[in-house]
């Protein structure tokens, strides 16, 4: 069994998103750990109700071009007014409606209670797959706000705060999100784990 240096260890991140690698490295630095981004490939986006289904797909893909240890993720926007909608197809909607869609959506009504979840997942060539869940309770808000973060930042507010995650910068931002939280959960059992994994 190889005695694994947390310090030197540097972990493969699949994603095209800037933001999201930066927050997720933030992270995995509380942890002695390293990311590196790759954004050769995009990473697979099925459309399916079922969350984890998704990041399972997209993991499974990547092994096969990636073929190292990697992390993937994906994230979905539940808002409880609209039946769960969009949930996981989320980043679909985004890029057809954005923000400004989901407000009209939401205009005149007063329950705008919503739901952020990350599942984010742990991809190994020998050893499979293992998938870890975070999530935040919050509210959408009646105007965008805010400048920092991507996606549907500007519109949401998590449970207990003010702010709206795009009004919040990076370390802020990781105190509340589901990201960082399934994140968490993912490098609290990796460290647990390297010396058996490498």
């Amino acid at each position: 069994m190889r005695n694994v240096r947390r310090d030197l260890y540097e972990l493969i991140f699949v994603t095209r998103n800037r933001h999201k690698f930066m927050e997720v490295s933030r992270i995995a630095e509380e942890f002695g750990l390293r990311l590196k981004q790759y954004d050769k490939e995009p990473k697979l986006e099925l459309q399916h109700e079922r969350q984890e289904l998704i990041v399972l797909t997209a993991a499974s893909t990547a092994l096969l071009y990636v073929n190292k240890p990697l992390i993937i993720e994906d994230s979905g926007l539940y808002i409880k007014y609209l039946n769960g909608f969009p949930g996981p197809y989320s980043s679909f909607v985004f890029k057809r409606i954005g923000n400004e869609g989901i407000l009209k959506l939401m205009e005149g009504v007063d329950d705008r209670g919503a739901r952020f979840v990350c599942i984010a997942a742990f991809a190994h060539p020998e050893y499979g797959i293992k998938l870890f869940r975070g999530y935040v309770d919050g509210v959408i808000s009646r105007v965008m706000r805010g400048s920092s973060g991507f996606g549907f930042d500007p519109i949401f507010i998590p449970k207990g705060c003010s702010k709206t995650f795009a009004e919040m910068d990076v370390d802020e931002k990781n105190r509340y999100s589901h990201r960082s939280k399934a994140f968490k959960h993912l490098f609290e059992w990796l460290v647990r784990h390297l010396n058996l994994l490498y």
